[in-house]
């Protein structure tokens, strides 16, 4: 597989995010290997908190939060999905599989040997991070669930989402900073912009950004539709604390909070959190906000 791997140049200095870059192999399912980069932060012994991004951002979402979370004695690992921030980019548009970037977060999970996982998620990090409870619910404590969503193709995505699928695939250019900029509620800064224009150097580099709207189940025979419903009988079994902390100012997945609060036996009875004055990427609006909601979660929930 021919993959592009974004200069460690154009990670320097960038506003905000002092953190060590960490690196592991993973299988690209063709013979060959991609390299994954992921941020390792906090007290080594500390209860695992696993952040995973959506799209088209990277880790660089979460560095509000990772310094409230370290400093109550937690671990964070904050891997970049395939295809981006400092994470090998497959160059191919058919390279990138809603199977594929599970089975990349599966190996991560897998060559890290990690336990006792307490998993907060938004956007794709979500269709991603609800799979892997899923198929491996035993090694996860806890769920997180902000923005986010499981689809499985048997209901319509609404017309928020469709547009944003018409948008990814005409655009001539993906501008990673501009739709992050379209998603959130308060300025940013021009160095943050950069931050999150920085792993695509060029429109090369943005396949998998482009792909992960049309890898979202739309249809019941889309490929990855049997497998959302699996997980989700799974989901609907699961009595493990289950909080959800969406933003009040997303019209993508305005609602579905309430969908997992119905279904998910882990959800019913705890206090549920809507996040002001936050937009789809609440963890830039709101990063300091959610982080302490997720500290107290775990102290109040589950670390006890």
């Amino acid at each position: 597989m021919e993959s592009l791997r974004t200069p460690d140049s154009r990670f320097e200095d960038l506003s905000g995010f002092d953190y060590q870059p960490h690196y592991l192999q993973v299988s690209d399912f063709e013979g060959g290997e991609l390299r994954m980069h992921y941020l390792d932060e906090g007290a080594e012994d500390g209860a695992i908190v696993l952040l995973l991004h959506g799209e088209p951002s990277w880790c660089y979402l979460y560095r509000k939060m990772i310094p409230i979370i370290t400093a109550a004695g937690l671990r964070v690992l904050a891997p970049d999905l395939i295809g981006f921030g400092r994470s090998d980019k497959p160059a191919a548009r058919n390279d990138y599989t809603y199977a594929r970037h599970v089975g990349w977060m599966q190996s991560f999970l897998d060559q890290l040997e990690l336990q006792a996982i307490n998993l907060v998620c938004q956007d794709w990090g979500g269709l991603l991070g609800l799979r892997l409870v899923a198929e491996n619910p035993g090694r996860f404590d806890s769920v997180v669930a902000a923005n986010t969503f499981l689809p499985t193709g048997d209901t319509e995505l609404g017309p928020a989402f469709e547009k944003w699928r018409q948008f990814s695939q005409e655009t001539p250019e993906f501008h990673a900073a501009g739709i992050i900029k379209g998603g959130t509620v308060t300025p940013l800064a021009q160095e943050v912009l950069d931050a999150y224009n920085a792993p695509f150097p060029d429109e090369s580099y943005k396949e998998g950004a482009r792909q992960f709207p049309m890898l979202v189940p739309a249809s019941p025979e889309d490929p990855a539709a049997e497998p959302n419903r699996r997980a989700w009988e799974v989901l609907r079994q699961w009595q493990k604390p289950f909080l959800t902390a969406f933003s009040d100012s997303d019209p993508v997945t305005a609602g579905v909070d309430s969908y997992f609060q119905r279904f998910i036996p882990g959800a019913r009875g705890l206090d549920h959190v809507t996040i002001n004055n936050g937009g789809h990427f609440l963890q830039e609006d709101q990063g300091e906000a959610l982080a302490e909601v997720v500290v107290r979660f775990l102290q109040e929930k589950v670390l006890v």
